[in-house]
């Protein structure tokens, strides 16, 4: 029997998708739940045929241009700012990602977001956790009513669409959207408008589904949040690259916008505590694809991506410059 691919997994996965990469590969998994530091990930690279990197692993081209063993990269999860795929493929590095698999369980986070935000769920639930809460009254912790509003998503891709389809057959809302290309069918009615700027400003609540990177940092800055109407609610579930965190938390601060409810930030973990004192703000800890089932189909889609790269046969989700 050949011997088997040499993979190293940089973080512990769940053990359905462990138990189906030892079937095809000579596997190691790293048991720390950080990120490696780089000398840690150029050791990697030279001492396996292929790995399964995730969120933060460092791959930029300084660590992927020392001299790689490894020809693959098999990403865990959709998102890959964190790798420079133009650095990889100069090295003769293949790069997939898992796409579909984490569509439903991140716009699911994006609704969840939107009303927490919306409903001022996060300071009410603190006012009864520290026993300040004194009982019910009718001008208590007035939000905004999302039904029948209008949502903006900025990137109706697959996440885009499906949050789209949650809130206009969940809410009722209108739909509006920026796309850098036009969408022809979004699954749901909606008007594709020609900006950023516009989309934030006739939304009651925005929607970011785009990928991070260079292409796409501070794509929402303190212009477009200016464009927001005043009850406006942000909803990042994308990268937080993408917001400009300081215009962020000085709209935040004055008022210029209702609230923010974020899944990401723009130096995670790091979370200002300019932003963590706020009220108007809803924060989770990258909850996105958070579930069992969908963390364990995002593992197995890695997989597969390495067993048909090994078998020469075509990878499913091969991601290029």
């Amino acid at each position: 029997m050949a011997d088997l691919p040499q993979v190293f997994v940089t973080r512990p996965l769940p053990e359905k998708v462990l138990e189906e990469a030892a079937r095809h590969f000579e596997l190691t998994v790293r048991k720390e739940t950080l990120p490696l530091d780089k000398g840690e990930m150029a050791a990697v690279l030279g001492a396996y045929d292929g790995v399964l990197p995730t969120l933060g692993d460092p791959l930029g081209a300084d660590v992927l241009g020392r001299g790689a063993r490894a020809r693959v990269l098999a990403n865990f999860g959709v998102g890959y700012n964190h790798i420079d795929v133009t650095a990889a493929e100069a090295a003769g590095i293949v790069v997939s990602n898992t796409p579909g698999a984490v569509t439903d369980a991140t716009a699911d986070i994006a609704v969840l977001l939107m009303l927490m935000t919306a409903r001022r769920a996060s300071e009410a639930e603190a006012a009864v956790r520290d026993g300040s809460w004194q009982g019910w009254h009718p001008t208590q912790y007035l939000g905004l009513h999302v039904s029948g509003k209008t949502l903006g998503v900025i990137g109706m891709g697959r996440i885009g669409k499906a949050i789209a389809k949650r809130c206009h057959y969940g809410f009722g809302m209108d739909v509006v959207f920026y796309n850098r290309s036009t969408v022809a069918n979004c699954g749901v009615p909606a008007r594709q408008l020609g900006s950023v700027a516009e989309v934030m400003a006739a939304a009651d609540v925005v929607s970011l589904s785009v990928p991070g990177g260079a292409t796409n940092q501070h794509m929402i800055g303190a212009e477009e949040l200016a464009a927001m109407k005043p009850h406006g609610v942000l909803v990042n579930t994308a990268r937080g690259d993408v917001v400009d965190e300081a215009a962020l938390i000085a709209a935040l601060e004055s008022g210029s916008i209702g609230g923010a409810g974020l899944d990401v930030y723009e130096n995670e973990p790091q979370v200002p505590e300019a932003l963590r004192r706020l009220k108007n703000v809803s924060l989770l800890p990258h909850l996105g694809t958070a579930a069992l089932d969908v963390r364990t189909d995002m593992g197995l889609m890695a997989v597969e991506n390495l067993r048909t790269f090994f078998a020469g046969e075509d990878m499913p989700n091969r991601v290029t410059a």
